[in-house]
């Protein structure tokens, strides 16, 4: 069976930038790190990709963010998930806590880098990321600077909008379910779909109260938790920005691609005055 997502239609590989070294961290899990010129110590992005997609993201925009953040003078790493990209695993066994998980890890690894500066530490999160970029920054201290794009504010409500209520009960019934995503099959197991209920996304925002910035396009679905994410958010610092015009994936595969421009602009600019 295919599903019509509002998440990421198509998935297009960046060109490899000369600053970047391909890792593999612990449990398999494959990243890109990006440092820019200089000694350092510098300030650091974690970016978490979106459901079904991999660590450079649809469009290469996260390739480019990290490249304009290393312009700026910010150290980047982006990873993919497991069973996702060139990570380890398979996705019978991604779940919204072991993509937690993996967060976790990336985390770690970047704290544990040389040349990063442990106090400066970013995390964006893209669509079904944004959710685990929010609860990483809950639970972590280390995070003193959160953007989303596009970002999930209910997995269990987005899912079953995504996917239907008759993928949910063959996953009950069967224990497991394929899916067809348009641009990738894939298997997902009834823990999976077990796992989305247990996660709030508003209330981990609740528990951050650095700086946040949500950025979503006024054609997207998820355009609806614009407003109630800024007003969730804990901290002072808080901004909610809709970029008119734009879908999901912020027009990446239009020719005039301004609506992604402007994105990894806002991005590269609010990392920079943050951190």
């Amino acid at each position: 069976m295919r599903f019509a997502f509002p998440l990421i239609a198509a998935l297009a590989a960046a060109p490899a930038l000369a600053e970047e070294t391909p890792l593999t961290l612990s449990e398999g899990i494959a990243a890109t790190l990006n440092m820019p010129e200089g000694e350092g110590p510098f300030p650091a992005v974690l970016m978490l990709h979106g459901f079904g997609s991999s660590r450079d993201e649809v469009g290469g925009m996260f390739a480019m963010e990290a490249a304009a953040l290393a312009e700026a003078g910010i150290a980047s790493l982006r990873i993919d998930f497991r069973g996702f990209g060139q990570s380890g695993g398979d996705t019978g066994h991604h779940t919204v806590d072991r993509q937690n998980e993996d967060a976790e890890i990336g985390l770690s690894a970047l704290l544990a880098t040389d040349g990063v500066d442990a106090e400066r530490i970013g995390v964006l999160g893209f669509s079904f990321g944004g959710g685990a970029a929010i609860q990483l920054a809950a639970a972590r201290s280390e995070v003193k600077s959160l953007v989303t794009w596009s970002s999930v504010g209910d997995y269990d409500t987005d899912f079953l909008q995504s996917m239907g209520q008759e993928t949910f009960d063959r996953a009950a019934d069967e224990g497991i379910v394929g899916l067809d995503l348009g641009w990738r099959t894939m298997a997902l197991k009834d823990t999976f779909f077990t796992s989305l209920s247990q996660h709030n996304i508003l209330a981990a925002l609740a528990q951050y109260s650095g700086p946040f910035l949500g950025i979503t396009g006024s054609e997207d679905y998820y355009t609806m938790y614009s407003t109630p994410m800024a007003g969730a958010a804990a901290g002072a610092d808080v901004e909610a920005v809709v970029i008119d015009g734009a879908d999901h994936i912020f027009n990446v595969f239009d020719a005039d691609a301004t609506s992604a421009e402007q994105v990894i602009t806002l991005t590269t600019e609010r990392f920079a005055s943050t951190l």
